[in-house]
């Protein structure tokens, strides 16, 4: 069952120094593990002090409590004295709901009001989504004006494909792609998708000092979130300013025949082309040592042609298996492990 509002509260208010989080489980099953809550609160400060948010600003919370996404949300709330709304995490968080939770300071703890009916005009100062809650608002147009209407969105969980940063290019507020993880409680880093300032690159905070293992992936020193340096499977491109972009994970990168071939810079190129779900994964072959498998929700043959006329020809995949669904994660981050056992059977 669902962590609730006021069941995190009360583990935030209890003696104990930490926090118990699970991670998303994108590349195998979710792990517990514990997390100082005065370095959450310094993760928070960061967050709240960058978007200049201030005492008396409206969150939305719109993502479960099970993960540090949503966690997070309420710490902000608490280290700045946010109006937060919560609306039960769902496809579409801007929806008019039926009832949700206001949180309101107390005698200098927070504690919930639940209220009826959350008003149309929210007016939201703040909030975070994944890019699928962002996509199927879009698609509904009084959804589409409150999103543009949040003063400050940032997108995680997942990556922002080039179709929905071409929509979000003109909104008039800001919008954020954010980089992160469970052990970096949530995001380090931010790129803006709106306005004159869009960037391929993320910039990291501050404090934030990044560096490149040698076989490319990025090590992320954060003392303020963790305390010690870590050395994430991203595999990166870092300029000289600490910019970086993210190319695709090292678990992700299928060596197929000598070629080292990376399956998110695949589904980046085929994501014009394709409208219908697919992920690209892989198998052992004898002959290959690895090959390269899509699958998907669609029609194969037609799949097949996109792949056959979009990538290199030594890039595209040996095989095909059609899905009910695509699998994924609790946060709708591709579930790489069990894609792999899929095409594994």
């Amino acid at each position: 069952m669902a962590m609730s509002l006021n069941e995190f509260l009360e583990e935030w208010n209890n003696p104990s120094e930490t926090v118990l989080v699970q991670t998303s489980g994108s590349t195998g099953a979710p792990k517990p593990m514990l997390v100082e809550k005065l370095r959450m609160l310094a993760s928070a400060r960061r967050t709240n002090d960058f978007l200049d948010l201030r005492e008396g600003d409206t969150a939305l919370l719109c993502m479960s409590l099970d993960y540090i996404a949503g966690k997070m949300m309420v710490v902000r709330a608490l280290e700045r004295r946010l109006r937060l709304i919560t609306v039960s995490p769902s496809g579409h968080p801007l929806q008019t709901p039926r009832d949700g939770s206001f949180l309101f300071d107390h005698n200098g703890r927070y504690a919930v009001k639940q209220k009826r009916t959350v008003p149309k005009c929210l007016n939201i100062s703040f909030a975070a989504m994944v890019p699928m809650q962002v996509y199927n608002s879009l698609q509904v147009p009084e959804e589409r004006e409150r999103l543009m209407q949040i003063r400050h969105l940032i997108i995680g969980g997942g990556a922002i494909d080039d179709v929905l940063a071409a929509e979000l290019k003109s909104f008039p507020n800001a919008v954020w792609s954010t980089y992160g993880m469970t052990e970096t409680l949530s995001h380090i880093a931010l790129r803006r998708l709106s306005g004159p300032d869009t960037s391929d690159w993320y910039t990291p905070f501050p404090s934030v000092h990044l560096s490149l293992s040698s076989d490319g992936c990025l090590i992320i020193d954060a003392p303020e979130v963790c305390p010690e340096s870590l050395v994430t499977n991203d595999i990166a491109t870092l300029s000289q300013g600490q910019r970086f972009r993210i190319l695709g994970r090292r678990d992700n990168i299928i060596c197929s025949g000598g070629l080292k071939i990376q399956a998110e810079e695949l589904e980046r190129q085929l994501r014009p082309h394709l409208r219908v779900p697919y992920l690209i994964t892989k198998r052992p072959d004898e002959k290959f040592g690895e090959i390269v498998v899509l699958l998907t929700e669609g029609s194969i043959a037609e799949v097949r042609e996109v792949c056959e006329r979009i990538l290199p020809r030594f890039h595209r995949p040996r095989a095909y298996l059609h899905v009910s669904h695509i699998p994924l994660t609790a946060t709708g981050k591709p579930a790489r492990h069990e894609a792999e056992l899929l095409v594994s059977e």
